[in-house]
């Protein structure tokens, strides 16, 4: 087929020529597997799919191709004016005809696309989903016979996700009306609950396409950090900030500073700006010309850094983003991944850490009950509860004792991207350290018998009980719910009475967060091993897995330590004594500049808490160097005389 002639009006195209078209019209030489797996369901299968792939994954190709290939005008309802604006832009230049409809249009322009059409001028109409409330407009699209509707945000139909929009339930009446042949939701976060909701709410079958792909972030480096004062978030935050993008004047790449207010916004963004960054604040009390403006330099590289509330970032296109502050942790899982996903998206190392303190846990709840503006939450007591669940959610995410990716992975359900341990997040840093002889320190012999035993525990029970009777046959309660389960002559049987009950119990929890147990989804959940659980178990696979801290349930928890810091039940690691921050700092900018000159991340060169160590003792020769943990002879002969400079220079 001679692609001059293609008029991409018709579904039948062999592969192979739409390969040809992909190249000819977007510019791609291959569709990503999962692409061409969801666009294949809509133009050769059921013609109904579901897509959750990562932000900045390749999602539009999924209905722009389609509607490119299709005859008529396909439908996609978008909330973001930006995007719209975007993706029109991006599809005209390409040849392909587009326009949307939305809020900011005037009257005269609005009368002009409409009437454009009804004379089946576009490929493409974008529609932003208040317009369906406006009389007549379901009707109007309806007129249109789309062969395709698509349904970008598809998780903001979810009244219990994260980020409900009352305007997406008109999308199912919509739906049926328009009576389309093919239908795609797409979203960048949606787990398995939220899936089963937008199925529901759009009248989608059971048989529906899911593609679930492209969650596994590889080069993103997680890490979470606990912080107590408004002073040491904002320093943290500009140590991160320097360490990833190096100098104020020659930045590598941009970075988002997420705040949870306005006010903190605009703090953040003042004190980034004296440092002699290129600092804007963005939130939803500027006026919208100046929150385009700053959109608008962020995306063209002319600002560096970007302080914002969550109003920001849907619809950014900048790949070189190389770090993203949480300078308070967001409302959920979803919400984090999602924002911190627009980091590193050219492929090439890329940061996301995540600052929380007690007292974002009342911060929270306030702004769950009152919102930023004070007054009382959409959606009752029930709504405040669900988001709250969901906060909790994110709280086992920072105190996870295992892989962060993973952790993320298995929250979505993508159990097929599981990397059995990313091996750079913070805590697979922490799992990684080792002392001079190379032997591993973060999880001793005696803290994996202690795993293993719980392990066993739970294999004895064969889920005849849940959680707590489990914790409670592990430490040797002797009562008459264990005599009537039998757990007094299972072998397990106190093999843990020297250890705090409370404390097995996080354990427990913990092993679950890492997939070493899974929880029943029955109406009095038991657990049971998983086929990783097992493994590790028998001994056949490693512990890959922090330990509670000592004191985990025992009384109010504890200030924990910074990225870097070790914490297992046999000991606790605090910030050395004489530890100097100024110099803490020094060693990290150090640090970065070996990375870079050698073209390695920087954890490779020494972790955080080596530095803290260096920056604690201040060794000034090669000798005291040796003292340092994670400093083993390669570390000095290779970096030793930087690191001691950096000492000597303070």
């Amino acid at each position: 087929m001679d692609l001059r002639e293609l008029d991409c009006a018709t579904v039948s195209i062999p592969n192979d020529e739409r390969d040809q078209l992909l190249q000819k019209r977007f510019g791609l030489n291959a569709f990503r597997p999962w692409q061409r797996e969801a666009i294949d369901a809509l133009l050769d299968g059921s013609g109904r799919a579901l897509v959750i792939a990562p932000t900045g994954g390749g999602k539009s190709l999924c209905y722009q191709f389609p509607a490119a290939a299709l005859e008529g005008t396909t439908i996609v309802i978008s909330p973001l004016i930006a995007l719209m604006e975007d993706q029109v832009h991006g599809l005209t230049a390409r040849g392909i005809s587009a326009t949307y409809l939305a809020s900011n249009l005037d009257a005269a322009e609005k009368r002009t696309r409409e009437n454009g059409l009804k004379e089946g001028r576009y490929r493409l109409v974008y529609v932003a989903p208040e317009r369906l409330a406006m009389p007549g407009m379901i009707e109007q699209l309806a007129k249109l016979s789309p062969p395709l509707v698509a349904i970008d945000e598809a998780h903001c139909i979810s009244q219990w996700g994260h980020d409900f929009r009352p305007d997406y339930l008109r999308l199912g009446e919509a739906l049926k009306k328009m009576a389309p042949p093919r239908i795609l939701a797409c979203t960048a976060t949606a787990t398995p609950t939220v899936r089963d909701e937008i199925l529901e709410k759009l009248g989608l079958p059971d048989t529906t396409k899911l593609v679930l792909r492209g969650f596994a972030r590889p080069n993103l480096h997680l890490a979470a950090e606990e912080v107590d004062t408004a002073k040491d978030r904002a320093r943290v935050t500009i140590a991160t900030i320097r360490e990833a993008l190096g100098s104020p004047t020659k930045p590598q790449g941009g970075a988002i500073v997420y705040a949870a207010t306005r006010k903190n916004t605009e703090a953040l963004a003042g004190l980034i700006a004296k440092e002699g960054w290129k600092t804007a604040m963005y939130h939803a009390g500027l006026p919208a010309e100046q929150r385009a403006n700053v959109s608008h330099d962020f995306a063209a590289g002319s600002l560096t850094v970007v302080v914002a509330t969550n109003a920001f970032g849907m619809g950014i296109d900048r790949p070189d983003i190389r770090v993203v502050v949480h300078a308070n942790a967001p409302g959920s899982i979803e919400a984090y991944y999602q924002e911190v996903g627009r980091a590193g998206r050219d492929g090439k190392e890329a940061h996301g850490l995540l600052l929380s303190a007690s007292s974002d846990l009342g911060l929270r709840r306030r702004l769950l009950e009152h919102g930023s503006s004070g007054s009382d939450a959409a959606g009752g007591a029930a709504r405040v509860q669900q988001q709250w669940k969901l906060f909790l959610d994110l709280m086992r995410y920072v105190d996870a004792g295992s892989c962060r990716h993973d952790f993320i992975l298995r929250y979505f359900g993508d159990e097929q991207e599981t990397l059995g341990g990313c091996g750079h997040c913070d805590v697979c840093e922490r799992l990684g350290e080792t002392d001079a002889d190379g032997k591993e320190t973060a999880v001793t012999e005696a803290d994996a018998t202690l795993v293993r035993k719980a392990l066993a525990g739970v294999a004895r029970m064969k889920g005849r009980a849940g959680l707590h009777a489990v914790a409670d046959m592990l430490c040797g309660v002797d009562s008459e719910k264990s005599r009537k389960l039998g757990l007094l002559e299972l072998s397990t049987f106190g093999v843990m009475k020297e250890l705090p009950r409370v404390w097995v119990m996080a354990l427990l929890k913990r092993m679950i967060v890492a997939g070493l147990v899974d929880i029943t989804a029955t109406e009095y959940p038991v657990p049971l091993l998983t086929k990783v659980g097992g493994e590790t178990m028998m001994g056949t696979r490693a512990v890959r897995m922090l330990l509670p801290d000592p004191d985990a349930g025992v009384k109010k928890k504890r200030k924990r330590e910074p990225r870097g810091s070790s914490s297992t039940a046999s000991s606790v690691v605090a910030n050395p004594p004489g530890f100097d921050a100024s110099l803490f700092d020094r060693l990290r900018e150090v640090r970065l500049q070996i990375a870079k000159d050698l073209g390695m991340p920087a954890y490779v060169v020494a972790h955080d808490r080596t530095l803290r160590e260096i920056a604690a003792q201040k060794p000034t020769s090669k000798t005291a160097l040796a003292q340092v943990y994670g400093m083993g002879p390669a570390r000095i002969d290779s970096y030793g005389d930087q690191l001691i400079r950096a000492v000597q220079d303070r």
